[in-house]
């Protein structure tokens, strides 16, 4: 049975800073019709940093969404037109103040694939190298370095619960 669903009718319901909402009808294998809601985003990136002393660098800020403080490796949205490696680049500056002279892709997740196309592509910085912090002004970001046993204990302790801190820590170590 052909599972494809065919898109017979779109609407977007909302357009805001970073995401826009969408109402698809869509035909269904059984030619039956139903509808998505669908959260369009532009796409992110997310950097594992790794100092020469074997250190991951993290950011703990409050995320509304769920009303908490999460502990994440530096991240951020892609600018229109932007390439991912150089998001990646920038995102590390404004959020630790570092570059990198050794940025390797490790790969790519999408979100919540059940009502958002948001894909995170993920990154792994390495011969890490201070530079000017420019942070954004609505952003309140705390620095933390771990070493990676200590951020795997972490994540079984559920006190990293982020799920793209989790998958670039999974790839980046241990694939």
């Amino acid at each position: 049975m052909d599972v494809f669903e065919k898109t017979i009718m779109s609407k977007n319901i909302y357009t805001g800073k970073i995401v826009k909402l969408d109402i698809e009808t869509v035909l269904l294998p059984n030619s039956k019709t139903a509808e998505r809601e669908i959260v369009r985003h532009p796409g992110a990136v997310a950097i594992l940093p790794i100092d020469n002393s074997g250190y991951i660098y993290f950011v703990k800020q409050f995320r509304k969404a769920v009303d908490k403080d999460l502990l994440e490796i530096p991240a951020g949205k892609i600018e229109y037109g932007e390439d991912p490696s150089q998001c990646a680049l920038r995102e590390l500056q404004e959020e630790i103040g570092y570059t990198s002279n050794k940025l390797s892709y490790i790969t790519e997740i999408y979100t919540s694939p059940g009502f958002a196309d948001e894909k995170i592509y993920i990154y792994k910085a390495e011969e890490l190298v201070k530079s000017e912090r420019v942070k954004d002004d609505d952003e309140f970001i705390n620095i933390y370095r771990f070493k990676p046993d200590e951020a795997f204990e972490m994540i079984k302790k559920g006190e990293i619960t982020d799920a793209k801190t989790i998958v670039a820590l999974l790839c980046g170590f241990k694939l």
